[in-house]
C-alpha cells in the first residue's frame, strides 16, 4: 500500500462541500421551468489568500449590492458576512423570461486564526467585490534572526 500526500485539505474538503451543495441544491423539488424562476438562499464565492508576511485578505464577489447591504462582524474569533441581493424593484417578476443570478439572503462564516489582529480589520466595497484585509498580528510575522560568529 504506498503513501498518498494530502498536499492541500482544504482546498479538498471545498471541493467535496461544493459537490455536496450541487447534489443537494438540485434535490428541492422544483423541476424544469419552474427552477427558472424562483429566488433563494445563495452564496457568493469567496478567495482567502496571505499577501505578503503582514497580511491575510479575504475577497467576496457581492455584485449589485451598495455597502449599506452588506453586514460584517467579528465576535469570538469568528468573521462573519451578511446580507441580502434583491430582486430590481422596477422590473415586476412575471415580465421576467429568465432569472439565471442567485437573489436573496446570504451568510457566511469564517473562523478567524490566532495570528489576525481583530482590532486592526478593515473592509471595502468596490466594483461588486468585498475586500477584507485581515493584518497579522506583530509575533506572529516571521522575522530574520542573525547569527554571530564567534571567533
Amino acid at each position: 500500500m504506498a503513501i498518498v500526500r494530502w498536499s492541500d485539505p482544504l482546498r479538498e474538503l471545498a471541493h467535496l462541500q461544493d459537490r455536496i451543495n450541487r447534489v443537494f441544491g438540485g434535490a428541492q423539488g422544483l423541476s424544469g421551468d419552474e427552477s427558472l424562476m424562483t429566488s433563494g438562499a445563495w452564496v457568493p464565492p469567496v478567495d482567502i489568500y496571505q499577501n505578503g508576511d503582514h497580511e491575510m485578505v479575504l475577497k467576496a464577489e457581492l455584485p449589485d449590492m451598495t455597502r449599506e447591504g452588506i453586514d460584517i462582524t467579528i465576535d469570538k474569533g469568528m468573521l462573519a458576512i451578511k446580507g441580502e441581493k434583491k430582486l430590481a424593484s422596477d422590473v415586476k417578476e412575471d415580465r421576467f423570461h429568465r432569472i439565471e443570478r442567485s437573489y436573496g439572503a446570504f451568510s457566511r462564516s469564517f473562523s478567524l486564526p490566532q495570528s489576525v489582529d481583530a482590532s486592526r480589520i478593515s473592509a471595502e466595497y468596490r466594483n461588486g467585490v468585498l475586500t477584507v484585509r485581515l493584518p497579522l498580528r506583530e509575533e506572529a510575522r516571521p522575522r530574520q534572526i542573525k547569527v554571530d560568529v564567534a571567533a
